[in-house]
């Protein structure tokens, strides 16, 4: 919580970090370090800190080394989102066993 009765940008950033971690997860299976490459977040109104913050997270692009999403944030029960995020994960190459 900050000042002023928001939420923390941090917390938000966290929150569509681990939405798109997990979508993509969910899309590709476990992969050890599919990693966070890029992250960005346009704040665009003041959430409440009264309010649970949701997120709405999709994948635009699933390839085989990048996988792009995007997340939109809101304040529970409010129509309009809080904060936009794209964000871009690489995924390791896999080993072929070549038994």
């Amino acid at each position: 919580m900050r000042p002023g009765g928001t939420v923390s940008g941090p917390v938000m950033m966290t929150t569509a970090d681990v939405a798109l971690y997990v979508a993509i997860l969910g899309e590709i299976g476990l992969v050890p370090l599919a990693v966070t490459t890029n992250l960005t977040i346009n704040f665009l109104r003041k959430p409440s800190a009264q309010k649970d913050i949701i997120g709405k997270c999709s994948l635009i692009k699933v390839g085989r080394t990048l996988v792009v999403g995007e997340v939109e944030l809101y304040s529970d029960g409010e129509a309009e989102p809080v904060a936009h995020v794209i964000g871009t994960y690489a995924i390791p190459p896999t080993k072929v066993n070549n038994d």
